[in-house]
């Protein structure tokens, strides 16, 4: 593996950086964070400054508008994006959006494409993602998902209750799981508008983060009609595309969040330059040095973890062992880089005076979504239970 950068993607990395420096960072101030994430407008703005920069929706084909980057593009570009926690927001390379204009590239039919894939890399519209549902339905077990699609002539009747769906909330479109009783069983993956009958967003939910465009809802299908040529895929098929959207979709989460990561320890280790306590700089101390210090190391090893599981993609391997451990490692060695520099910063790092807070206070939540670690450590200790040629 050669991890020297061409020089147009050293270039675009330079360039992205600038861009969140420049355009994105001094908006972080901006009136428009609300308790649930960016307002609308302040996110066709973001979108706006992107587009201009012609850094829209990287990860997508040029055919729909994007950039056309390989997975290993991707984690190079999204790590810059993510140094502002705005930044993929205006890059349109946020959850859940980025999965799902992957998934819409695999699975879609070319009427799929052009009805709900086109309008969403130019950032015309938001989607959302509806596979989780509250107890007793499925959360990170999807056999006990509880959504139906009931067959009703030639289409389905959607009916069910799903819980924290990110950007549902002002969404064009959704991604629907639901289990078609009487087709084989298995869920599936269904496409709707969201402004049609039958679909009723219930509370945004109060949680831990506030960068995500629409917060997260409660979202209640009440008989939502779909026709037959709103099947993503094929009936009974839905954990299988499943795959295809979240091996890649783990990965980039680890890429945006190494950004923020990075962000966190700049500021930490300006701080730990510029105070003084005991007559010399805090940074001097071996208990603040190495603090920064083993936060090198974290960012580092999550570096070669994400860009060797970006390589094996684009070589095009599943990767679903390799996303599994780099999705563990990435978010727990992401949450100890933010609780260093917060505890470098010392009381300021307990205050809204920087970025380090929120980071610190999102990146939680990372540990949680897109699969908790305890179910990917259980993922990986099945497969390495396995023999190799198996794996």
């Amino acid at each position: 593996m050669d991890f020297t950068l061409p020089d147009s993607l050293q270039a675009l990395r330079e360039r992205t950086a600038a861009f969140i420096r420049d355009e994105i960072i001094p908006l972080e101030a901006d009136p428009g964070r609300g308790a649930h994430g960016p307002t609308e407008a302040l996110r066709v703005e973001l979108n706006h400054r992107a587009r201009h920069a012609g850094l829209l929706a990287p990860h997508v084909a040029e055919e729909w508008g994007g950039l056309g980057l390989s997975h290993l593009g991707r984690a190079v570009v999204f790590e810059e994006a993510g140094y502002s926690l705005l930044g993929p927001l205006a890059l349109h390379c946020a959850a859940p959006d980025e999965g799902n204009m992957h998934l819409l590239e695999v699975v879609a039919t070319p009427a799929q494409k052009a009805r709900w894939l086109r309008p969403l890399p130019a950032a015309e519209i938001r989607s959302c993602f509806c596979m989780t549902e509250p107890h007793p339905g499925a959360g990170s077990d999807p056999g006990l998902l509880q959504t139906t699609a009931e067959r009703d002539g030639e289409g389905y009747v959607i009916r069910g209750h799903k819980w924290l769906i990110t950007g549902a909330d002002g969404a064009g479109f959704a991604i629907v799981m639901a289990t078609v009783p009487g087709e084989g069983g298995g869920p599936t993956m269904f496409l709707t508008d969201m402004q049609v009958p039958g679909i009723r967003i219930g509370r945004i939910i109060d949680s831990i983060d506030q960068s995500f465009a629409g917060g997260h809802a409660e979202v209640f299908f009440e008989g939502c009609r779909v026709g037959p040529d709103q099947v993503l895929g094929e009936v009974g098929q839905g954990l299988r595309y499943a795959q295809v959207r979240l091996a890649p979709a783990r990965l980039t989460h680890c890429m945006r969040w190494l950004g923020a990561a990075r962000r966190a320890h700049d500021i930490a280790t300006a701080h730990a330059r510029e105070r003084h306590a005991f007559g010399k700089p805090i940074g001097e101390h071996e208990g603040v040095g190495f603090m920064l210090a083993d936060n090198e190391i974290d960012i580092h090893m999550c570096r070669l973890s994400i860009w060797h599981t970006a390589w094996l993609l684009d070589q095009g391997q599943h990767g679903r062992h390799e996303s599994s451990m780099a999705k563990v490692f990435c978010s727990e060695a992401i949450f100890r880089i933010a609780d260093r520099c917060v505890q470098v910063l010392g009381g300021l790092g307990v205050t809204r005076d920087t970025v380090v807070e929120q980071i610190f206070r999102e990146a939680r939540a990372f540990r949680i979504y897109d699969g908790p670690s305890e179910v990917h450590r259980w993922a990986i200790a099945r497969r390495a239970l396995r023999t190799e040629t198996t794996r």
